[in-house]
């Protein structure tokens, strides 16, 4: 790994400037105003935020490749549920996503194709019907033990091309 080079960020450094220009304290806590926490993937093309009328500090957002609800996640929503006021939860995949248009070895040997890199320790936890991972996901949370029986939780799906938000029965 390279150390890091401020000239490799002054972009962002420099726009930091700009913002902490125009900077209003809003007096926002730690807690989610509207009670609301979105699993979401990391995809830069998703304002989890906009997408559902929200703004900061009204949520809590948690984001990985495919919107995928792992061990971490779990671990982050009961921090959220018991500390920071969640008690929904939308899980939000989203449309042609990277994560869902392949399977496991075949992200890995693209990787290794292009980087040289054998990463097959690694479990990508690619979906082949995002539909399925998606009811999956929500059955997760809805059973983990230690999160709140009231907890509320929703699956649906962002469409990266309109915008729309798409309920998915799980």
């Amino acid at each position: 790994m390279n150390k890091f080079s401020s000239e490799d960020f002054s972009d962002i450094f420099n726009a930091n400037l700009q913002f902490v220009a125009n900077f209003q304290d809003e007096h926002l806590t730690g807690t989610a105003r509207k009670g609301l926490a979105i699993v979401t993937c990391m995809d830069s093309r998703i304002n989890p935020l906009a997408v559902v009328g929200m703004k900061a500090g009204d949520a809590k957002i948690l984001r990985n490749a495919g919107a995928r609800v792992t061990d971490d996640m779990l671990r982050t929503l009961v921090l959220a549920t018991y500390l920071l006021a969640v008690d929904r939860v939308l899980v939000m995949p989203h449309t042609d996503c990277r994560m869902a248009s392949g399977d496991e070895e075949s992200i890995h040997r693209s990787i290794e194709d292009r980087h040289g890199i054998d990463t097959r320790h690694i479990e990508f936890r690619m979906v082949s019907d995002q539909r399925a991972a998606l009811a999956a996901d929500v059955e997760s949370i809805r059973k983990y033990a230690i999160l709140p029986k009231s907890l509320k939780v929703a699956g649906a799906i962002y469409n990266v091309a309109t915008g729309e938000l798409e309920p998915v029965d799980c």
